[in-house]
């Protein structure tokens, strides 16, 4: 009787231990369900919509320009941002003050990017921290699951003038 007992608690343990490790594989390779939330991405993706992202794109350094993030915050890591790249490493980047009236050009060195929220006027991004380290990205956002009116993949930027190709 207890080796059927024992038996069976190791073959649970097991079970959980394999089923444990599957999800564990699939949230960090292909990815997973996010909430996001704050108003840098307005109008894009509101305050506590649900989102899909995929992290196979940064595993393949398939980031590119207009594509929206997931990434550790610079500022908190403890933290996720969720931003659109602006610019990739070897960019010329024109930043603004919030008032328009200076203007400068930053570089993004290599192995990082320059992330922006759609909502340049409510967002702490790449123009107050600078580039960010490509392996701080945890994934790529690209359907959005909730509110269902919103169902479906996500739109352009409104800022759409600010991507560079030099």
């Amino acid at each position: 009787m207890l080796r059927g007992v024992l038996g069976k608690t190791f073959r649970l343990a097991g079970y959980t231990i394999q089923y444990g490790c599957i999800a564990h594989c699939a949230f960090e390779y292909v990815g997973g369900v996010v909430m996001c939330s704050g108003p840098s991405m307005e109008p894009t993706i509101q305050n506590s919509d649900i989102v899909f992202a995929e992290n196979l794109s940064r595993h393949f350094y398939g980031i590119q320009r207009g594509d929206i993030v997931i990434a550790k915050s610079p500022s908190d890591p403890k933290s996720n941002i969720c931003k659109r790249v602006i610019g990739l490493e070897g960019d010329k980047i024109l930043t603004t003050s919030p008032s328009d009236i200076f203007k400068n050009c930053s570089y993004v060195p290599t192995g990082h990017v320059w992330l922006e929220g759609d909502n340049l006027q409510n967002s702490t991004d790449s123009r107050y921290y600078g580039p960010i380290p490509y392996g701080l990205i945890r994934g790529r956002i690209f359907f959005k699951i909730w509110p269902f009116r919103d169902f479906g993949f996500l739109r352009d930027s409104p800022n759409g003038h600010r991507f560079s190709d030099d």
